[in-house]
């Protein structure tokens, strides 16, 4: 049974990204509205009902901004840090928080979450990965300083990666934010750029990894079709997908991948002969 992942938007205008089997499915993050979320999800037929739990990587609006309404209008579950919650001054239902820590790992129902520490400049910050009963896993690592230790680990057992490419270093450079802004951005705890997230692709990607979502694009220093450009060049059988601000992407099914070419054709070639006593 296929892992099925989708953006709904990707950006600091807001971030919601859905993972989920044929039952049951989680959103990291709510940063766009619940009319935006509902919308998106019926163009992509995908059920709100089938929604068990909303994950919360850190306070910052452009991933809590629907949390609020989506929450209490559906009564799905908020799982976050106590940190987090206490920075974020929402007014989630006290029924529905449910309280995370560090590398626990979280059933819902054939789902397991598991919230690992990241470098970002808020309070509490997380990234997760999501994992099905067959061991189809799922990572949503976007704001992101730096490729830290727990990245790379995690990253290395992805089938499926919503991956941050923020920023080109040249177009930042040269732009006009302030530079306080750009060192936040740029200094560790702010923001992975697009040369950091195609030296982790390309350095440390699992031969089973088939979808990279590059995510969390700047509007101002950063340019979709560069981002794909660059990273198509190095994709080798991993298909490359550059999540939108404006709009959600299709669904994508992840199904268990073959870790070579030569383990392919093996089971290929033993399909074929089990095929014959059929």
């Amino acid at each position: 049974m296929p892992l099925f992942i989708a953006s709904l938007n990707s950006g600091s205008n807001g971030n919601c990204y859905y993972v989920g089997n044929t039952t049951e499915a989680v959103l990291i993050d709510a940063g766009i509205s619940c009319r935006e979320t509902e919308k998106r999800m019926k163009r992509l037929e995908l059920s709100i009902k089938n929604i068990k739990a909303i994950f919360i990587s850190h306070e910052h609006d452009d991933h809590i901004s629907g949390l609020e309404t989506l929450s209490a209008k559906y009564q799905i579950p908020v799982y976050i840090t106590q940190t987090t919650l206490h920075s974020c001054k929402l007014s989630v239902q006290k029924n529905l928080v449910q309280y995370f820590s560090s590398n626990e790992r979280i059933n819902i129902g054939r789902l397991t979450i598991k919230a690992f520490p990241k470098l970002h400049d808020a309070s509490d910050p997380h990234s997760f990965i999501v994992t099905d009963d067959e061991n189809i896993c799922a990572g949503i690592l976007t704001d992101i300083g730096a490729a830290c230790s727990q990245v790379i680990y995690h990253f290395k057992q992805c089938h499926a990666v919503f991956l941050e490419a923020n920023y080109d270093d040249a177009m930042l450079t040269a732009g006009n934010y302030p530079y306080f802004l750009k060192k936040r951005i740029s200094g560790g705890n702010g923001h992975l750029s697009n040369r950091a997230a195609l030296e982790l692709f390309c350095r440390h990607r699992s031969d089973s990894l088939s979808h990279l979502v590059l995510s969390h694009l700047s509007k101002n220093n950063n340019d979709p079709q560069l981002v794909e450009s660059l990273f198509s060049r190095h994709c080798g059988n991993t298909k490359v997908i550059v999540a939108s601000r404006y709009h959600e992407t299709e669904v994508y099914h992840i199904h268990q991948a073959y870790k070579s070419e030569e383990q392919k054709a093996f089971y290929n070639q033993n399909a074929i002969q089990l095929s014959m006593f059929n």
